[in-house]
């Protein structure tokens, strides 16, 4: 067996995408899309996401080998206008889906300025926001939002009404990173909840909605017996069932409870994950050089808003996570012990070493 990775190791982002990419082709996935996904995921741990990073491939590889996921699926259009479309996602990674989406979208909207594509059987998603980030630079604003069987109570509920659906957007600019915000509709990502009880940390009782329909911050409940709590009360519900109609209702895909746990089900089962893709392109509405100096404009007078006492300089969304991206580019991704057990897990599964770069 492979044992965990040393704690507290940096591991540099080629060599450890790579070993993604060929962990994936183990299970029948091709050359091109295990690349895709590998890069999807190691560059979400380079961001500092790592419940949305790496430590999803285990998970992955288990539904890919028993058929849940099909390792060569087949992403194609159902039905189409000239500014949108709905893509079956064939039951493959949701990466894949979303890969495959994303460049539908992109064809449409470098003909009409604006494009919307929905993507129906697919898998879990994983961080949107590595998809919208990526259009962002060829200058799109994007959008991207997905739904997740319900795991996320209604102000009151006693239980889960709705997914901890996703909601991703990036703005591009000329000379900088995108604003980028990648956010669950819940108070926090389920992983996050995971993360914390695997490692015996206490979560703050906002994030938790138990049987009872009050807060709870016992994360042994969840998700059993407790739901998430919805971001911001209403406002976050709202937004989580704005996400199921654009992902599932509208384009005839799953939704609630009619989809699957790709964590939690048997792994022969597809989870059958949706997502919506808008890309609106700058240069079709305005001026590129003159948005992006009007969006400057607006970056640096919220940057240089005065703080209160023993407050942080304000930043826009996506600017902590890019500032960790180069880091890791130079350094190596830090990742936590949670995340180094489930890839020497993965490694398991496939019978594949880690990289040298995993050890002293």
């Amino acid at each position: 067996m492979n044992p965990p990775p040393p704690p507290n190791r940096c591991i540099p982002i080629a060599p450890f995408q790579e070993w993604v990419a060929h962990s994936l082709q183990r299970v029948g996935v091709p050359l091109a899309e295990s690349e895709g996904v590998a890069e999807a995921l190691v560059r979400t741990d380079a961001m500092g996401i790592s419940t949305h990073g790496t430590k999803l491939l285990v998970g992955y590889l288990k539904k890919l080998k028993s058929g849940g996921y099909r390792p060569t699926a087949s992403p194609s259009i159902l039905r189409e206008g000239v500014a949108w479309g709905v893509i079956d996602g064939d039951h493959g990674l949701g990466q894949v889906g979303c890969r495959h989406g994303l460049q539908v979208a992109r064809n449409k909207a470098k003909v009409s300025g604006i494009a919307q594509v929905h993507l129906i059987h697919t898998g879990h998603l994983g961080a949107p926001g590595f998809f919208a980030a990526q259009a962002a630079r060829e200058g799109f604003i994007a959008m991207i939002l997905g739904n997740d069987i319900p795991s996320v109570a209604a102000p009151g509920a006693c239980r889960a009404v709705l997914g901890s659906n996703p909601l991703a957007y990036a703005i591009p600019r000329i000379d900088d990173d995108p604003i980028l915000l990648d956010i669950a509709t819940a108070a926090v990502a389920g992983g996050k909840v995971y993360a914390a009880r695997q490692r015996g940390e206490p979560i703050p009782e906002h994030w938790l909605i138990g049987p009872d329909g009050q807060p709870t911050s016992d994360a042994s409940l969840y998700p059993q017996s407790a739901s998430l709590a919805p971001m911001a009360g209403h406002k976050g519900f709202g937004l989580g069932l704005w996400c199921e109609v654009l992902a599932g209702v509208l384009p005839g895909g799953s939704f609630t409870w009619q989809i699957g746990s790709w964590l939690f089900d048997p792994p022969e089962q597809p989870s059958s994950h949706n997502a919506s893709i808008f890309l609106l392109d700058v240069s079709a509405i305005t001026d590129r050089q003159q948005f992006d100096r009007r969006l400057k404009q607006l970056v640096e007078e919220i940057t240089n808003t005065p703080v209160g006492l023993g407050a942080s300089p304000l930043q826009v969304p996506g600017q902590r996570e890019w500032t960790k991206m180069r880091h890791a580019e130079s350094d190596g991704i830090p990742l936590p012990d949670d995340v180094l057990a489930k890839i020497a897990e993965a490694a398991d599964l496939v019978n594949l070493p880690l990289p040298d770069t995993f050890s002293i």
